[in-house]
């Protein structure tokens, strides 16, 4: 996908279509290039960024209040805010290739402003709040929750207690019982920047790929390719 260009043509997102196009063009409008445009009538994303910064904050603190319904409240503020954590929301917008049609200014185009952690997640923000308002709180809630859906799924692989089995050393147990052989992961993607890896994994059992997992690490990527070949297999 090519970037974005200053015209004032709008870019459909894959997740939801808007009744009110002006609201995505505004959410991925970074004030830099608003700022370059002196004299033309624009609004940049910040005053929707705000207001997804709170859309965000009910709609994963309700999401997670009903999953986990055991967890204490000092648990469950740390699992929101990893989740809402800048590094999650630019993962979730690169997946989106949320970067790609954003407009900015000329000096954010220099600096490689489309692979910005800041930039993305504040884009991301809007975004949520533009779906909020274009069509409501339901609407908001079914972006915001399948955009984040990987996030979520690493988020929910976290809350193993210590001592719980590994999923890995399980598959490793299953298949050697099964098949008289061990699993086999692959790295299949590699993206981000150095601080800020994002890694996604297949593992193969047989020659055929039995699960897929993404994380932040390749180990945790790992574990979430084996848990879900797991639950494939019902073991």
């Amino acid at each position: 996908m090519t970037p974005a260009s200053p015209a004032d043509s709008v870019p459909s997102l894959p997740h939801y279509r808007f009744k009110n196009p002006g609201l995505l063009a505004e959410a991925l409008t970074h004030k830099s290039h608003v700022n370059e445009r002196k004299g033309v009538t624009r609004t940049h994303n910040e005053r929707l960024e705000f207001l997804g910064d709170a859309v965000l904050s009910l709609i994963i603190s309700d999401h997670l209040a009903q999953l986990y319904a055991q967890l204490s409240e000092g648990a469950l503020s740390k699992l929101k805010a990893n989740l809402v954590s800048e590094s999650s929301l630019a993962q979730a917008a690169r997946r989106m290739n949320l970067g790609a049609l954003l407009r900015l200014g000329r000096g954010e185009e220099l600096s490689q402003g489309r692979e910005k952690n800041s930039l993305l997640a504040d884009a991301l923000e809007a975004v949520i709040a533009a779906v909020y308002l274009d069509g409501g709180l339901e609407a908001s809630r079914t972006f915001t929750l399948g955009v984040m859906q990987e996030e979520l799924r690493q988020a929910e692989a976290h809350q193993a207690t210590p001592g719980e089995e590994d999923y890995k050393t399980r598959l490793q147990e299953w298949c050697q019982k099964r098949y008289d052989q061990l699993p086999q992961y692959v790295t299949m993607r590699e993206s981000g920047p150095d601080h800020q890896k994002h890694f996604e994994v297949e593992v193969r059992i047989n020659e055929r790929v039995a699960g897929t997992g993404q994380g932040l690490s390749k180990k945790e990527a790992e574990q979430m390719a084996a848990r879900y070949a797991l639950e494939q297999v019902g073991s």
